[in-house]
């Protein structure tokens, strides 16, 4: 499904991470990049050019040439001076037109939890492709496709989120489920009150409905704050794509930010779609985006 992967690897086992997780994206014919960003000025090579400043060249290619070997891969190389290391991975993936971009966790996280350090965290801001995220541990214990889940609440964007979880699962031959989580609190005048009787397993209900209308899925909903619920939802799954309404420093402001939210908490590798991302990525989604609308 993707054609051109590009993976972050740094001198950490968070590159290990991701580099096993893009194994498990990878099918015959796609492209892999692996991608080493130092801090410096912008300045973007190639394992074969030798434009680059000796000593930041040997390093950047003895890193990748290890990982690929140690992956047992075969790949591009390539590094970029930044500001940021997300900086220089969003520039990288628009020049190679990477339509994933893998990071690993920091290694502060609980083994086998997502958990953004300053580099995760950046690189999930503004990113010009999908962006997957590797559990810390990941490496050490790959998990098979078994499972792949989708965070669903009938937005366009979830719906194309399901449209790239179902070609996923297709790939991988995985199981695929569906989890909506109903969060409508009830306020009067500053003050949160009991919801009318019958009325949250009715909410519940309709999400469920609305799940199973996309035909081929397993449907769960809950009632409950949408990211801690999906975090539990994740323990559950090899793999949970979510999309993202991608609306800037001030839409998260007032709307807050599930997909960076569910990141701090989540117990499998996620694959967050950007808006744009996920609208073109493939025919099917966009199928997908209209089913959500008209449903």
């Amino acid at each position: 499904m993707f054609r051109n992967i590009l993976v972050g690897i740094d001198d950490r086992d968070g590159g290990s991470d991701a580099l096993a997780l893009a194994k498990k994206l990878l099918t015959d014919g796609n492209e892999l990049t692996l991608a080493y960003i130092y801090h410096g000025d912008v300045q973007l090579g190639r394992a074969s050019s030798a434009k680059r400043p000796v000593a930041e060249r040997d390093h950047a290619v003895q890193v990748l040439e290890r990982a690929s070997r140690q992956a047992g891969v075969q790949a591009h190389l390539r590094w970029r001076g930044a500001p940021s290391v997300a900086q220089g991975l969003h520039e990288l993936a628009e020049v190679i037109g990477a339509d994933v971009l893998v990071v690993g966790s920091s290694r502060r996280g609980a083994l086998g939890r997502v958990f953004l350090g300053d580099d995760t965290h950046a690189a999930l801001n503004g990113a010009p492709c999908a962006v997957a995220v590797a559990p810390t541990g990941y490496a050490e214990h790959p998990a098979l496709m078994r499972e792949i889940g989708v965070a669903y609440n009938g937005s366009p964007e979830s719906g194309c989120a399901v449209g790239v979880a179902r070609e996923l699962a297709a790939e991988h031959g995985a199981k695929l489920s569906a989890f909506e989580a109903v969060w409508t609190p009830w306020y009067g005048f500053g003050t949160e009150h009991t919801a009318p009787d019958g009325a949250i397993d009715e909410l519940v209900d309709h999400a469920r409905e609305r799940i199973a209308a996309l035909g081929e899925i397993e449907a769960h909903a809950v009632f409950g704050e949408p990211a801690k619920e999906l975090a539990l939802y994740s323990a559950s799954l090899d793999l949970l794509v979510v999309g993202s309404r991608s609306e800037g420093a001030i839409g998260r402001l007032v709307h807050g930010s599930t997909s960076q939210q569910l990141a701090r908490a989540a117990c499998c590798p996620l694959l967050v779609l950007t808006r744009a991302d996920a609208m073109t990525l493939t025919c099917e989604s966009k199928e997908e985006a209209v089913i959500a609308t008209t449903a």
